[in-house]
């Protein structure tokens, strides 16, 4: 599988509540059940105005899939091309 990073773009993001939280949540674990393929929703993370998702799949349509079964913006999908962070600097 490959990993890609989705922006979903919405208004007010930081002001969506746990408890929305947990309905997205619950809703992107249906919608990721449906699909009967391999993926994975590894974490997401929000900002004022987006919400910034790493999920793992074959391709991009089925990214975009799973965010159709789920009614999520996806509006950019983008795979990750290289991972780095402070190890790196080891060699």
């Amino acid at each position: 599988m490959q990993c890609f990073i989705i922006e979903r773009r919405i208004p007010d993001a930081k002001n969506l509540t746990h408890e929305q939280l947990v309905e997205i949540a619950r809703t992107s674990n249906a919608a990721v059940e449906s699909l009967g393929v391999p993926y994975t929703w590894c974490v997401s993370y929000v900002t004022d105005e987006a919400i910034f998702c790493v999920h793992e799949a074959e391709d991009a349509e089925t990214i975009r899939e799973h965010a159709r079964r789920g009614g999520f913006p996806a509006d950019r999908v983008m795979p990750v091309l290289a991972e780095f962070g402070p190890h790196t600097a080891m060699g």
